[in-house]
């Protein structure tokens, strides 16, 4: 068990549907604000907190495609940010939805890709992109690095996940291996976490077989615990919470009203969805570890995106 006061439960394992919290919390936040007459509190918290734009992405141009119901490319930006340290986005994914034919795809692109940083006139590792240029230089690299236009971002701070968690209540997860992590044993099987467990469970990476795959594969487990969660008629009560987790944690180029027609138009994506990892070989130049993904490989996966939201 990862504490002491933690409970196994019998529970089907759910498909999950958006592999960074961030986004999930948003839309989630501004349902349930509708749907309790929060509307205002909501709001506000988005436009005056957590809205930030980019000048690589089109607002407007992306307003409307929302209103239209027109498919649409979101990057989703997990970013593990320290104190005196503008930190490094640890997941990076490109989450494309196309409403007409009610799907949804998840591009991981592995953090450790090593590619051209855009502006910077320097190639090193994707996920540095955030380190030196935040929100606005990890859109434009991804843009330029897969050939695609992205119509939104949403950043959320990996802390912000521990706190969300212990907002929603705790949630539950599926963990197929045994380990110690963090001060913490988690047990293989179905056991609950809170904010900091959870935290510690989507950290674990040296120990896993899998390496990276295996940590996504945890991340995925516990946003899909906190979707649950926040799913929950009684989450109503902890909406204040939630909302200052955002505006402490997140950041993205929607204004609420975006989100709003999104978490409308787009809902029924979520029934088929598609996920995709881009692989590499891996390198090392200076004693420094790269992933090298081959052009193959990346145009390979411009090809997926492009299928769900050609341009």
């Amino acid at each position: 068990m990862a504490t002491r006061s933690m409970k196994h439960r019998r529970k089907k394992k759910k498909p999950w549907l958006f592999s960074t919290v961030a986004v999930v919390l948003l839309l989630a936040g501004g349902g349930a604000a509708y749907l309790y007459s929060m509307y205002n509190n909501v709001k506000t918290t988005v436009d005056d907190d957590v809205h930030e734009e980019v000048s690589g992405i089109d607002d407007e141009a992306a307003k409307e495609k929302v209103e239209d119901e027109e498919p649409i490319n979101v990057l989703l930006l997990g970013v593990d940010e320290r104190d005196n340290d503008t930190g490094r986005a640890d997941t990076m994914i490109v989450l494309s939805l196309d409403p007409a034919n009610n799907r949804m795809q998840m591009v991981s692109i592995p953090r450790d890709t090593r590619t051209e940083i855009s502006g910077e006139g320097t190639t090193d590792k994707i996920n540095h992109s955030y380190a030196y240029g935040g929100s606005e230089m990890s859109v434009n690299t991804v843009e330029e690095f897969l050939e695609i236009d992205l119509d939104y971002y949403v950043r959320m701070n990996m802390d912000g996940l521990a706190q969300m968690v212990d907002a929603v209540g705790g949630i539950e997860v599926s963990n197929d291996q045994a380990f110690s992590q963090g001060g913490y044993d988690f047990e293989e099987g179905n056991i609950e976490l809170n904010g900091d467990e959870a935290l510690a469970y989507v950290r674990m990476r040296k120990g896993d077989p899998e390496g990276d795959a295996g940590r996504n594969d945890r991340q995925r487990e516990v946003i899909q615990g906190t979707i649950d969660q926040g799913a929950s008629a009684n989450i109503a009560n902890n909406i204040d919470d939630m909302m200052d987790v955002l505006g402490n944690n997140a950041a993205t180029n929607m204004k609420f009203k975006d989100m709003r027609n999104l978490a409308t138009n787009y809902r029924s994506a979520r029934h088929d969805i598609e996920s995709y990892q881009m692989q590499g070989k891996d390198t090392y130049i200076n004693d420094i570890y790269y992933l090298n993904v081959p052009e193959s490989e990346i145009e390979k996966t411009r090809d997926k995106i492009n299928e769900y939201t050609p341009s």
